[in-house]
């Protein structure tokens, strides 16, 4: 390396130092990172990344809740790839921070449920070698409905998750194991909202969705809508990204109007209320209940990190011939590539803006397929009234909508039409943007 090249080096470290630094001034409570990471991976947004991370806008990014209505701030948005990494490590940081009991880090800094693997399929032979390396059955069950069995194994006291699955694939290296990963609503919040009941369900005749979300909100938009909702973590709760992502998809009300308002809704809640709540088994046991509605397609607009228990039950969907949707994410296109969007067979979805550039937030997937509006964009806020929406997750419903319309891909690639920057093979239910000054969204 030229000594320019080292210079340069040094310079950019001690830039992300003094940033990060000048940060943990306004949020005390989060750790400073370790050079090696940030700066490896990307360029160094410079002087610009400590105001970011003191702001409040950043604030809400890094400490997102469940009844607010997700997106991410405009001046978040382009503030860079090397902000948006930052804030993504910082967001999962305070997650286990604050949930310490529940959850510990693995690699990556990604969260997991404490204290607990994952067994798919395992046989007899191999649970008994498990028993003998120190690992115990906390629960087992079946799902008829994916053909799959799925043991939860209690890790050995005082051992990381990170140590348990290094010791249980070394004594028992032909059962499939991994972590129960905690996945995420693809954005932040926007803005939060009073408590409000759920959404009714109502006479339904059009085509069968599935949304694995939070719980979706009453609305006068959705007081036509046919909606079956049900918990896999505890009762079904209302939030604002469920109720935003269920209005695009339902909604009815004057101006504004979803991109498939005659469908049957049916809403799996992974979260409760919770937002340590969306493990991958409570994931496979929503999308095993969904799989028992028989919908034509299935909306994710959740994110996290491959998982062997959850790829199975994606297969074993797709294997039926359900349609599945996920947003890519809205961490940047330096962040790792994200789950469920990059498995085979998921369409994975991007958002545009009203110009039909690709959104600079939206992360990636191990393959991009479309796009859809994704800004400058209204969604329904539970109990009455409309918000402002920015993020992939709102894009991923409006494709999830069209799919179950037109019934196949390719299709969906016919209708296809150019956009700027990544966007797939295209940008698909454009009209189906509502502006937000047509009802007024906050």
């Amino acid at each position: 390396m030229s000594n320019y090249g080292r210079h340069f080096l040094i310079g950019a470290a001690a830039t992300l130092l003094a940033a990060t630094a000048a940060a943990a001034q306004l949020l005390p409570a989060l750790p400073l990172p370790s050079v090696g990471t940030s700066v490896g991976q990307l360029p160094v947004a410079g002087p610009v990344l400590g105001t970011i991370l003191g702001s409040s806008e950043a604030q809400q990014v890094i400490s997102p809740t469940l009844d607010s209505v997700a997106g991410v701030p405009e001046r978040i948005a382009s503030a860079g790839q090397a902000t948006l990494l930052e804030l993504r490590r910082l967001r999962l940081q305070q997650l286990i921070r604050e949930n310490r009991g529940e959850l510990e880090a693995v690699e990556g800094g990604l969260p997991v449920r404490r204290g607990v693997l994952v067994a798919i399929d395992p046989d007899s032979a191999s649970l008994q070698l498990a028993a003998r390396a120190g690992f115990r059955i906390l629960g087992e069950e079946s799902d008829a409905e994916l053909g799959l069995r799925i043991v939860q194994l209690a890790i050995p006291r005082k051992m990381s998750a990170r140590d348990g699955l290094k010791r249980l694939r070394r004594a028992v290296p032909a059962m499939q194991v991994d972590y129960d990963h905690v996945f995420e609503p693809a954005g932040g919040p926007l803005l939060p909202f009073a408590a409000s009941g759920l959404a009714q369900a109502g006479d339904g005749g059009g085509p069968r969705i599935g949304i694995v979300d939070g719980g979706v909100a009453a609305h006068p938009a959705l007081s036509s809508a046919s909606i079956e909702q049900h918990g896999f973590a505890g009762s079904p709760q209302a939030t604002g990204h469920g109720t935003a992502v269920a209005s695009l998809i339902v909604g009815n009300q004057g101006a504004f109007r979803g991109a498939a308002r005659n469908a049957s809704l049916f809403v799996a809640d992974i979260y409760g209320g919770k937002r340590t709540a969306g493990s991958a088994v409570t994931l496979v046991r929503a999308l095993g209940w969904l799989a028992g509605k028989r919908p034509l397609v299935i909306n994710i607009s959740l994110v996290g990190p491959p998982n062997q228990a959850v790829a199975r039950a994606i297969g074993a969907l797709r294997s039926r011939g359900i349609g599945i949707v996920a947003a890519v994410g809205n961490d940047g296109p330096a962040a790792p590539p994200q789950f469920p969007a990059s498995y085979p067979g998921v369409l994975s979805v991007t958002g545009v803006d009203a110009s039909g550039r690709a959104l600079v937030e939206a992360g990636r997937a191990a393959h991009l397929d479309f796009a859809a509006p994704g800004a400058d964009m209204a969604a329904a806020l539970p109990g009455s009234g409309y918000a402002r929406v920015r993020g992939t997750s709102f894009a991923a419903p409006l494709v999830t909508a069209r799919l179950a319309t037109v019934g196949s891909a390719d299709r969906l690639a016919a209708e296809a039409r150019p956009g700027k920057g990544r966007v797939g093979r295209g940008i698909l239910c454009g009209a189906c943007r509502i502006a937000p000054r047509t009802v007024g969204a906050k």
